[in-house]
């Protein structure tokens, strides 16, 4: 109880703000997360990658999605042989299960939880999701009609993207940036994830549920916080990395589905339904299984 208390409560009140402030005022959540996208999440990737002594744990932290995400693939790669289900019904589970929310649910949680330290793994992590997720997420949306070029425009598409590359060329590089210029940098990296929080409930309020589909939402709901961080505890296992990032990988692996997902679901007609309900469903199910997570990890 006191890891919720201390941990996951803080988080829920954000995000609830987020949730009430939508219902009420219907505001254009659009606007909103483009600032958060395009000005805010910039910043702090640019400052994590700035500030990291980079190693060959970034390395096994890009063995590690890879290898997190293929595991996930081939399970609903065979439950859908196995279910007999379409290309729309497992492009629909694919992008509920595959996905985590490691930006504006996971990186808070890793905050509050493991501290700064824990936190830059945190970041580097939600911005390695964000690239797998922009180029697979849309093409498993898509199911290969527009899924590649369309995935390679939404990766070129992203902020963060290009943070990534002029951070890591003045890291590698030893070039310093002037003083007034990190203080703005800092300024918005620090209000990133409040404002990313807030986001995710305001996303959560728009999300319409008009016919649940137990069955799929369970399965869904069981590999997405359950199956998901045995993978990833299994991999920890075997890569070499230290106990911190293998405790903020496990932990950011047993995240809900990414809310960006029923975006793509719309966009592409991969049963939204389905996934906002997995969406949904995932998120309150995590009230209960983050906090038993982290009593072990922690």
């Amino acid at each position: 109880m006191s890891v919720f208390i201390q941990v996951v409560l803080p988080v829920l009140l954000i995000f609830g703000a987020g949730y009430i402030i939508q219902k009420l005022a219907k505001l254009d959540i659009k606007s909103v997360s483009t600032i958060a996208l395009y000005v805010m999440l910039p910043c702090l990737v640019f400052k994590t990658f700035y500030e990291a002594e980079l190693n060959n744990e970034y390395l096994m932290m890009l063995v590690f999605s890879a290898l997190l995400l293929i595991s996930i693939l081939l399970i609903n790669k065979v439950v859908a042989k196995a279910k007999n289900y379409d290309a729309k019904m497992e492009s629909g589970l694919i992008l509920s299960t595959a996905f985590m929310n490691s930006g504006n649910y996971g990186a808070p949680i890793i905050l509050f939880a493991f501290g700064e330290e824990g936190f830059v793994y945190s970041v580097s992590f939600l911005v390695l999701q964000a690239i797998i997720m922009n180029f697979f997420g849309v093409y498993y949306a898509a199911k290969g009609t527009a899924g590649l070029k369309m995935a390679i425009v939404s990766v070129l598409k992203m902020p963060p993207t290009y943070a990534v590359i002029i951070a890591l060329i003045m890291n590698l590089g030893g070039i310093a940036m002037p003083e007034n210029l990190v203080s703005s940098v800092n300024l918005l990296a620090d209000a990133t994830i409040p404002m990313i929080m807030v986001v995710l409930g305001m996303q959560l309020a728009e999300i319409k549920v008009t016919n649940m589909e137990w069955a799929k939402v369970s399965y869904a709901s069981t590999v997405r916080l359950i199956a998901s961080p045995l993978i990833a505890f299994a991999l920890t296992l075997v890569l070499p990395m230290s106990d911190m990032m293998a405790s903020v990988l496990v932990v950011s692996a047993a995240m809900p589905s990414a809310a960006t997902t029923t975006i793509y679901a719309v966009q592409f007609n991969s049963k939204p339904e389905l996934v906002s309900s997995i969406t949904l469903m995932t998120t309150l199910f995590s009230i209960v299984t983050i906090p038993v997570l982290l009593t072990i990890f922690m």
